[in-house]
Formats: structure tokens, sequence, C-alpha cells
């Protein structure tokens, strides 16, 4: 990974780390999300899978808690990686994705139960973090 000096001043990128065993047990077919999440429950990845398998089958509420659960657990991760509240989060880091899948997730799953604030502060949390996964999540 390449590190690139911040000249406009703003916040230095996130960068989660990585969780080898987590995608290891993602990419066996024998296991699905919900037992990586059971096993990793630090792993948003798992949760955003979840959130999306859930919402594609018209569980929203279901969706929705998934989401939530993942964006959180994806928060204090960003936190621990030192994170201060704001700054990019980039889409093209592969652990990124999973909190950003869980943002997005969020925002679609709050849009459809009609909480539009949140629906609104979470497409624009996921915008501020990264415009990258803002267009390729966008729905």
């Amino acid at each position: 990974m390449t590190t690139h000096k911040n000249l406009l001043g703003g916040p230095e990128p996130t960068y989660l780390p990585e969780n080898e065993d987590a995608y290891r047990l993602l990419g066996d077919e024998s296991l699905p999300p919900a037992e990586v999440a059971a096993l990793h429950p630090t792993f948003s990845l798992a949760w955003a899978m979840l959130a999306d398998d859930a919402f594609e089958a018209g569980r929203v509420i279901e969706s929705y808690a998934y989401a939530r659960t993942g964006y959180h657990r994806g928060l204090d991760a960003l936190r621990r990686a030192g994170w201060k509240g704001h700054g990019p989060v980039p889409w093209s880091h592969q652990a990124n994705r999973g909190f950003l899948r869980c943002l997005a997730a969020l925002t679609r799953a709050a849009g459809e139960i009609n909480e539009k604030d949140e629906a609104e502060r979470c497409r624009q949390f996921l915008r501020d973090s990264s415009e990258e996964a803002y267009a390729a999540l966008q729905q």
C-alpha cells in the first residue's frame, strides 16, 4: 500500500486491518455469511452480505438490522484504526468495503422503512467517506 501526503490539510485516509481468516471462511462455499459473522462478529463484510441477502428476499427490517450491526462494528473498527469521525475511507482498500457496503445497505433499508433523515445522513456519510464507493453502491 502506498501512502500519499495529504496536501489539502484534511484527515488522512483510514485503512481497516485485513481479516484473512474471515475472507477465507467466506470463500468456503459450505459456510454462509451468518456463520462467518458468528465466528468474526467484527467483520462488517459478513454483515453486509446478510443485509443484502435479506433485502433481496424482501426482509427489509432484517436487512436494516444486519446493516446497522455491521455499520456499528465498522465504526468501532475505524475508531480503533485512528479515524476521528470524518475523512476518507477508501473503497479501493478491500478491508474498508464491508463497512462501506453496510453503510449503503443501511441507506437503502432506512429509505424503505421511511426513515428519510437517517437514509439521507447515511447517503451523505457514504459519499463523504468514499466517492468511489458511493458511485459503485448506488441502487
